[in-house]
């Protein structure tokens, strides 16, 4: 079936799923769409998150995807479950890698870099739930982060600080395993790591949401038949430089051939 893939995030960090995406599925074709107007969703109420998925999906229908994908956790905690009832295409939601993390400890301490949203939703919950006897499970909400992204900072003293703040509280615990439950921390991944120490290992949902996909895609029969070249269109209700520069790191595309176009849906 030669129709896209729709992927949509709060922003700029759900590329870094898309690049998962795009190095598994290496025939399919992507549109994307960064909410970046509405970013960060973390302090957002659900109902309000729920409202901006919904319209988003729409919005990716509308452009003839055959299959979505939340790419941002906050709002997979918060309308995934919902989404489904709704709307009849396969939708492929985020959840922090915890279960890998805790099936991976060695210390029996497992840390956890997310929002507040991502903490409130069943996903999570239910995943802690199942290991909380044999790991402990340390959470931090690392507030700003999203904000940096969005702002287009990744490096610089007041991203490493805020990063050691978040972080250091965790290292104490004696924590071996770090997951970033945010598809915008990855963009942080070199600072992350040094506040953390080599010894510590970072887990995200890229990889395992990549796989997620393919295999929806083959057992629904939804595989492009197409031998043409991939094609990524970008979406954004506010264009930011932020996009270009994470759009380039990602895919090593030229600002001036980034195919991006301004959509307010809101």
């Amino acid at each position: 079936m030669n129709k896209p893939i729709g992927v949509f995030d709060s922003g700029v960090g759900g590329l870094t799923v898309l690049y998962e995406l795009t190095k598994f599925l290496p025939n399919e074709n992507f549109i994307y769409f960064a909410d970046s107007k509405n970013a960060p969703y973390g302090p957002k109420t659900k109902t309000e998150i729920v409202e901006f998925t919904a319209k988003i999906i729409d919005f990716l229908l509308t452009k003839n995807c055959k299959l979505i994908v939340i790419a941002c956790n906050t709002a997979t905690a918060a309308a995934v479950d919902l989404m489904r009832q709704k709307f009849d295409v396969p939708i492929i939601g985020l959840e922090p890698a915890v279960k890998p993390a805790c099936l991976k400890t060695k210390t029996g301490h497992v840390g956890v870099l997310a929002t507040k949203g991502t903490f409130r939703g069943n996903h999570f919950k239910n995943t802690s739930e199942k290991y909380k006897d044999y790991v402990k499970i340390h959470l931090q909400v690392a507030k700003g982060l999203v904000e940096l992204a969005e702002n287009g900072i990744f490096d610089g003293k007041n991203a490493e600080n805020l990063i050691v703040k978040y972080v250091k509280p965790l290292i104490i615990e004696n924590i071996d395993q770090l997951v970033l439950g945010c598809t915008h921390y990855p963009l942080f991944k070199n600072l992350i790591q040094n506040a953390a120490g080599m010894q510590v290992e970072l887990l995200d949902s890229g990889e395992a949401v990549a796989r997620r996909t393919k295999d929806v895609l083959m057992t629904n029969k939804l595989f492009n038949s197409s031998q043409n070249l991939q094609t990524i269109k970008i979406y954004s209700s506010k264009i930011t430089e932020a996009l270009f520069y994470v759009a380039f790191k990602m895919f090593n595309v030229d600002k001036n051939k980034l195919d991006v176009e301004l959509v307010d849906l809101f």
